[in-house]
């Protein structure tokens, strides 16, 4: 179960972007910076997130770029505008991994654990069982139980989901609101 109140800057923040970070694109994807619409309050919750957490990653599946709808170029430009954006409001995304194949076997492919494979590589002090992963599906839920994580659920697209489930810990209305939550502790 986890307790918001031993969160310290210790831990290590997960992120889902679609869904979390901005809206999604019903049935389909975000091709393109023009498409992509944050959240209202994702901006200031990420500011709030910044003094929480030493660090803090976006793990997200990207089947456009597998699928040929978009390129990587594309990918890499939305989530360069993403990061000014939120740099400029005082907030950080230390590392963004993406997952790009279509198959749902690939080991990067959320609900599978690569991309927190690759995070604890690239920073040898991520602590599983210290870590919080924020998303807007079951399959996010997954991810983090399968990589040893606290879960948060969003419930931005699917409020559906009930509560409580075995795969989530706590449950937000929205990142903003989770954000204000850990900042009251």
């Amino acid at each position: 179960m986890l307790n918001l109140k031993s969160i310290n800057p210790s831990w290590t923040l997960f992120l889902d972007r679609d869904g979390v970070i901005n809206h999604e694109k019903d049935g389909s994807y975000i091709f393109n910076w023009q498409e992509f619409h944050f959240y209202d309050g994702v901006k200031e919750a990420l500011h709030i997130l910044n003094k929480h957490f030493d660090t803090i990653v976006m793990v997200t599946n990207q089947r456009g770029v597998g699928k040929k709808l978009m390129t990587e170029n594309d990918l890499n430009n939305i989530h360069q505008n993403m990061l000014e954006e939120i740099n400029k409001a005082g907030g950080r995304i230390d590392k963004i991994y993406y997952c790009s194949d279509i198959e749902n076997t690939s080991p990067n492919r959320k609900p599978n654990h690569g991309m927190a494979l690759q995070a604890k590589k690239d920073f040898a002090a991520i602590d599983f069982s210290k870590s919080i992963m924020v998303g807007n599906k079951l399959s996010d839920m997954q991810f983090g139980r399968n990589a040893g994580m606290h879960t948060v659920f969003v419930a931005t697209t699917h409020p559906e989901i009930p509560f409580p489930h075995e795969a989530i810990d706590a449950r937000f209305n929205d990142l903003w609101a989770f954000a204000k939550a850990i900042n009251k502790q």
